[in-house]
């Protein structure tokens, strides 16, 4: 399977801009013969502009139509990184994720909020997790700061995903830390991460870039730099089943003895 993932610059506040350079990423990585697309963390806005509230996507429409069209077009299955979202009084930071037919498969709300980024105090949290098929494959899709969190990403494998997306707006000062939670991640669920970071800035924020392509035993299968790039790589889900014979982890838990709270 060919795993196409997009980093670019987003223009703090310009959606007209972003949705211009969304499409022509798309459009260059469905080229490419990619069979899942991915973007970043809140590609329509940037992580995120004091007016996001007024240029948040009503109920996602815009975006929803966008992505299946593209989709269709081109009959890849994309993983439509995240857009700020506006669902009646709340702005949701939402992930939709469309199959090659153009058919919205899931949509996800990130859970866990980042406070230090004040994104509490203007987004709503969401409360259920992203499980779905694409190709017939199990996989899974969190956002970025959800990452943090592994009691939530074990969710997904016990789910029996195989995949894990991670669209993200993660900044500069913490680039190890994002190399290694996403390793780490895949390492211990036995599953395939794509990471999808952008680059660039938003105001005081400077975005770290270095998507990354990770398979179960934790290698980085493609990396990407601090620039604008389309990273690619093909993930081979029999590896899956062969990590899991050598090291069965979900055979040898003992949940009866995790008390989480």
């Amino acid at each position: 399977m060919k795993i196409s993932a997009i980093q670019f610059a987003i223009a703090s506040g310009n959606v007209e801009k972003n949705y211009q350079i969304t499409e022509q990423y798309i459009r260059a990585a469905a080229s490419q013969h990619a069979d899942i697309i991915v973007l970043s963390e809140m590609w329509n806005t940037s992580f995120y502009p004091e007016n996001v509230k007024d240029l948040a996507d009503n109920d996602g429409k815009r975006t929803r139509a966008f992505l299946s069209c593209l989709a269709r077009e081109y009959k890849v299955n994309i993983v439509g990184g995240s857009v700020a979202n506006r669902r009646g009084a709340h702005v949701y930071n939402t992930t939709y994720i469309v199959d090659r037919e153009g058919q919205i498969v899931s949509a996800y709300d990130k859970v866990h909020l980042f406070t230090p980024g004040h994104e509490d105090e203007v987004f709503a949290a969401g409360n259920q997790p992203a499980v779905f098929e694409l190709d017939g494959i199990k996989m899974a899709s969190v956002t970025c700061y959800d990452l943090r969190f592994c009691e939530w990403v074990r969710m997904a494998a016990l789910a029996e995903a195989q995949i894990l997306f991670v669209p993200a707006a993660w900044p500069q000062p913490r680039l190890e830390h994002w190399q290694i939670l996403n390793r780490a991640r895949a390492i211990e669920n036995q599953f395939f991460v794509i990471a999808v970071n952008s680059c660039g800035k938003a105001g005081s924020y400077q975005f770290c870039g270095h998507s990354m392509i990770i398979d179960p035993w934790g290698a980085v299968l493609s990396q990407g730099d601090g620039r604008e790039q389309i990273i690619t790589a093909d993930a081979d889900m029999s590896v899956i089943q062969k990590i899991r014979e050598r090291i069965n982890v979900f055979r040898d838990r003992r949940p009866d003895l995790y008390d989480l709270r």
